[in-house]
């Protein structure tokens, strides 16, 4: 290993009522040809027997697995921020992020320790499913290009942003920039964790040769009056975080282009949702309530509150 060369790595993986994608995740973790310290599961108060599972399988009884129960689901930027904290109190060097979902493959660590070489910098492995990308990664050059296919990422590149699915990051940056934004709940809090990191000064990059499997995204491009987004199928309640929480990141993050990009992008989604999503009705109202809640700046889980349903 060329970048980091001994040091102790934390898998966090946070996990809500899906044991028999979680299994899939550990079998990975477990057999990484690069020895994880410790792999901590962050259980975000499953309601299908996840605990008891891992226990009767004998899970728990595996000498680096350890298992971190939160009282309340309190989703993926409340389980991430939890399992941070109680890792590096654990003594973690880096820890590398994902979801239940996600399956590391063999190398996956050892191809990114290979690449790791500055404390100071956030990594992550490329998520894949087959030959394509599960997520569309933007490579930082002067176009942004956007790639879909796992061939066209190189082995290290600098990217606009990096998923919660293998995303490495040392102790040091963390104790300067904090934990995971828990107000987010879901969506988005990867993206604003990295541009947290971006704005302190510090550089978001990919491993092109560290993979893990992943479910693709269900995306599709909309355009209009020469504009062009990159949108995301998603079910209303998930609407309600994804529109509340982008309007959190531009307020905070944007500047002037939060008024004349963010506001007026928010409702170009919501028109491509509705040309192309089913709910419409739903899809609506998620979408303005994420809207008042985002102008307003209103943080946490909230969809109930607004009769969303899951």
């Amino acid at each position: 290993i060329r970048g980091v060369d001994m040091c102790l790595v934390y898998a966090v993986v946070v996990t809500y009522n899906r044991y028999e994608l979680l299994q899939q995740n550990l079998r990975a973790l477990i057999n990484q040809s690069y020895s994880l310290a410790r792999i901590l599961v962050v259980d975000n108060a499953s309601t299908d027997g996840t605990l008891l599972n891992l226990a009767e399988d004998g899970w728990t009884d595996h000498p680096s697995i350890r298992v971190l129960a939160l009282p309340d689901n309190t989703g993926g930027a409340g389980g991430f921020a939890a399992g941070m904290r109680h890792a590096l109190e654990l003594g973690a060097d880096w820890l590398w992020m994902m979801d239940d979902d996600a399956v590391p493959h063999r190398n996956a660590l050892e191809k990114l320790l290979a690449v790791a070489v500055d404390k100071t910098s956030v990594y992550g492995s490329l998520a894949v499913n087959g030959d394509d990308t599960s997520w569309a990664t933007t490579l930082v050059s002067q176009e942004r290009k956007v790639v879909n296919k796992k061939c066209d990422v190189p082995v290290l590149a600098e990217v606009q942003s990096l998923p919660f699915l293998g995303f490495f990051i040392n102790k040091e940056l963390v104790s300067e920039i904090g934990f995971p934004d828990e107000g987010y709940f879901i969506a988005a809090d990867d993206v604003e964790y990295c541009m947290r990191a971006q704005h302190a000064g510090h550089s978001v990059y990919i491993a092109g040769d560290s993979f893990i499997e992943h479910p693709k995204s269900q995306r599709y491009s909309f355009g209009l009056f020469g504009l062009k987004l990159i949108c995301l199928t998603l079910p209303p309640w998930k609407r309600y975080y994804d529109t509340r929480n982008r309007l959190l990141i531009g307020k905070k993050y944007y500047g002037w282009r939060y008024y004349f990009k963010t506001i007026p992008g928010s409702f170009l989604r919501l028109l491509a949702a509705l040309l192309n999503e089913p709910h419409r009705a739903a899809q609506a109202k998620a979408f303005f309530a994420g809207l008042l809640d985002g102008v307003r700046g209103v943080k946490g889980r909230r969809h109930e509150r607004w009769s969303i349903r899951q």
